[in-house]
């Protein structure tokens, strides 16, 4: 008996590039001159964005805002827009945005999470070494407050 052959095709990744789209680091303790007598708070914030570029390939951005602040006074501020190029074939065209918004940024967080932890370092402070991020709870929580606007 002849196996029947598989005609569904694999989804497949390809990252083309992966690039900084915009970086910025405010260091308010020097330029202040504030002396840190307390152990700052860190806040961290995600968002991601997707857009079409041509034909299956898409970019896909991942905004990290780092802010060290003490009761009284805003340390630092660290915002990394981190984008890649991706070209995305076999992917059913609802599951796509999904796909973006998940398996893209895990694919390059690690280059911005080294991003981070470099330019923490080099400000001046223990280098941040960010955790990492549940990609499909965050894709989750954002589309339950879309669904509730």
């Amino acid at each position: 008996m002849k196996q029947k052959e598989n005609t569904k095709l694999e989804p497949k990744i390809n990252v083309i590039t992966q690039y900084i789209r915009d970086l910025s680091f405010e260091n308010n303790a020097v330029q202040k001159d504030i002396s840190i007598k307390e152990t700052p708070s860190f806040k961290i914030d995600v968002k991601l964005n997707t857009k079409p570029k041509e034909e299956n390939k898409y970019e896909v951005s991942l905004v990290l805002l780092v802010t060290a602040s003490t009761k009284s006074d805003k340390i630092f501020i660290l915002e990394l827009d981190y984008a890649g190029i991706f070209e995305v074939l076999n992917i059913p065209k609802e599951q796509l945005h999904p796909f973006l918004m998940i398996e893209c940024p895990r694919i390059i967080f690690p280059f911005a999470r080294r991003i981070v932890f470099d330019i923490t370092r080099d400000g001046g402070y223990p280098p941040i070494n960010l955790d990492m991020i549940d990609f499909l709870h965050l894709y989750r929580t954002q589309a339950k407050q879309k669904n509730k606007n």
